[in-house]
Order: C-alpha cells, then structure tokens, then sequence
C-alpha cells in the first residue's frame, strides 16, 4: 500500500454553534478534507482535555460529550461515533516512552467538542479511527511543541495530526448577539503577529507566548492558545488554510504545516 504523508493543522474550533451554524470555517474545513489523502487515522489534541500529565485515550468508541450549556437544544442530539484505536493508542504511548515523554492511557475519557466540532465537517462519516491526546498545562511551551515532534513522523503513515483550539480565545469581549462584526485591533494584531513569525519560520517567538503583543487580552487562560504548540511541532513549512472572526474578535483560522 502507498502511504500518502498528510500535514499537520491548527483549526480554530469556535463556538460549539460551528456544528449547526458553519459560518466560513464550515466549508473551509470541507474543502480542505476533500484536498487530503483520506487518513488511517486521526490524533487530535484538544484545548478541552487539560491534564496534569499527558494523556492518550485508548476507548474503543468514546462517546460524544456536549460539555457545554445554554445552547439550542438540537446541538445535543448530535453524535460523533468514530471508533478509537487502543492498539494505535498504544503504539502512540509507546512513541511518548521512548521520547521521554511521561504519558498515560485513559480508558474512560469522552470524546469532548474540541474533537467532534470540527471533525463533523470535515469526515461527517465518522469513519475515521480519532485518538484523542490530552494537553498538559503543567508543561511548557516548547515541551508541548515535542509533542507535536514527537508524533511528526506519523504523518507519513497517512495519520492525521490535528491541534484543535483557536486563534484568539476571550468570550468576555465577543458579540454574542450580534452587537458588531467589526474586529478589535487588540484581536487582529495578535492574529497577524503570530501569522508573521510563523510566516518567517520564526517558532521561537510564537513559543515565546509572554512577549507576544496583547497575548492576555486574547487569551486570559492558555488552554485555547498552547493546541498551537502542538501543531507547530508537527511540521517545518506553515501556510494559512483558512482565516476570519466571528463575533466581533473570536479568530476562526485554520494553519497547515509540512
């Protein structure tokens, strides 16, 4: 069999509203699966699964966790039933060991809407084996990039490597309603910042999360932000898949790197 190696992506998962109101990321994330090799296997962290220690679920068929609320009422009949992969998890911790990478098997955990959101629009089948890692906030920066680095070579064996979180990430100064979709200088200098480094192969001054300009006004807590990390670790060659704001400063870009 020819095995076609794919990238790894940072997606901005948005608004749990993603899953029945797409927006622009919607058709994004559809086109950009359409441009892929269809993967044997998708491994996904998620800004939704913080850990003290690294984590790899090894479920069978985690079930679909609508850890949210207030939302309408059909966004939780929704299911996303892609089965696990204990035996690829297992391989995955075996990878970690051999890093020096202290990591865990997790049996139990669910499968939460960092996962399914934008999977739903990019393999709406389901029948893709997802393996879901957890992130480790106890970790710095650039431990959380050999994460990423880690698992880089997976991507030769046609393995999806996905970072899911979101570019900008402070619910308290976005337009629930509607109020405006104009986009807040503090939210667009931070996106075109971290879009330059990136741009300029310049990973360290993204790692570099403190100095980046208005980091705290986009992301009072990092868990949204350090997916990011992880997807940086995954390949040398970044490009823009995909960029635009909803509600107001909430950054909706999709990053690609090979």
């Amino acid at each position: 069999m020819n095995l076609q190696t794919l990238p790894g992506l940072f997606i901005s998962h948005g608004s749990p509203m993603l899953a029945i109101n797409p927006e622009q990321v919607g058709p994004a994330l559809d086109r950009l699966s359409l441009n892929l090799p269809k993967p044997k296997a998708i491994i996904i962290m998620s800004a939704h699964w913080e850990s003290n220690a690294l984590e790899v679920s090894t479920a069978i068929r985690p079930t679909t966790w609508h850890d949210f609320r207030g939302f309408p009422e059909e966004l939780y009949e929704i299911r996303y039933p892609a089965a696990g992969d204990p035996e690829f998890a297992e391989e995955i911790l075996k990878r970690f060991a051999d890093a020096h990478l202290p990591a865990h098997a997790n049996s139990t955990r669910p499968r939460d809407h960092g996962v399914w959101m934008p999977l739903l629009h990019m393999y709406p089948e389901a029948d893709i084996p997802v393996i879901e890692i957890s992130l480790p906030m106890n970790m710095p920066a650039d431990e959380i990039y050999r994460i990423g680095q880690v698992l880089a070579p997976l991507r030769e064996q046609q393995v999806l490597l996905i970072g899911s979180g979101s570019i900008t990430h402070n619910l308290r100064e976005l337009s629930w309603h509607g109020e405006s979709d104009e986009v807040p200088e503090w939210a667009s200098t931070f996106r075109n910042y971290v879009v330059s480094k990136l741009t300029h192969s310049d990973y360290d001054a993204v790692l570099d999360w403190p100095t980046i300009p208005y980091v705290n006004r986009n992301h009072p807590t990092l868990e949204h932000f350090a997916p990011l990390f992880f997807a940086m670790g995954t390949g040398t060659r970044f490009s823009v898949v995909h960029s635009s704001f909803s509600m107001g400063a909430l950054g909706m870009d999709i990053y690609r790197f090979d």
